[in-house]
């Protein structure tokens, strides 16, 4: 009993070099891999870093306030609002270093958002994905 995974083909070129022949889907799977590499490196992470907690109170008016004057002050910042009875805690930002959540802590406490304190609360946090830098295509 014979059995084979591929067929052998020698081709020699006239100039002494080989001819290989491959399968097509080779190609195609090849292709696959490298989008599904590169979708896996464009998903966003969670890594260490800093989160400001803004509020933390049993009243939803009160925090309802505060959330909307954070969408129209700082629309830049990701706002994290959760409710573990009877709180409402409202977090926002996804900070990587500690001085860029100290800076919006000082903007949020000039504009009067709150008139609570704010602390810098360790936690993972949402990290994107770096730019990718422009490479001449190798093809």
């Amino acid at each position: 009993m014979n059995s084979s995974a591929q067929q052998f083909i020698h081709d020699t070129a006239r100039d002494g070099s080989s001819i290989v022949h491959k399968d097509a889907r080779v190609d195609l799977l090849s292709k696959r891999m490298q989008m599904y590499n590169e979708s896996l490196a464009n998903k966003i992470q969670m890594v260490n870093g800093y989160r400001l907690m803004i509020l933390n109170t049993t009243d939803r008016t009160k925090a309802m306030q505060v959330r909307s004057a954070i969408l129209q002050q700082l629309p830049d910042q990701k706002i994290y609002m959760t409710f573990l009875s009877p709180y409402i805690k409202i977090k926002i930002g996804n900070f990587i270093d500690k001085t860029e959540a100290e800076k919006v802590q000082k903007k949020i406490i000039d504009l009067k958002i709150v008139s609570e304190n704010i602390y810098i609360l360790n936690e993972k946090v949402e990290q994107k994905p770096l730019e990718k830098t422009a490479l001449p295509n190798q093809e």
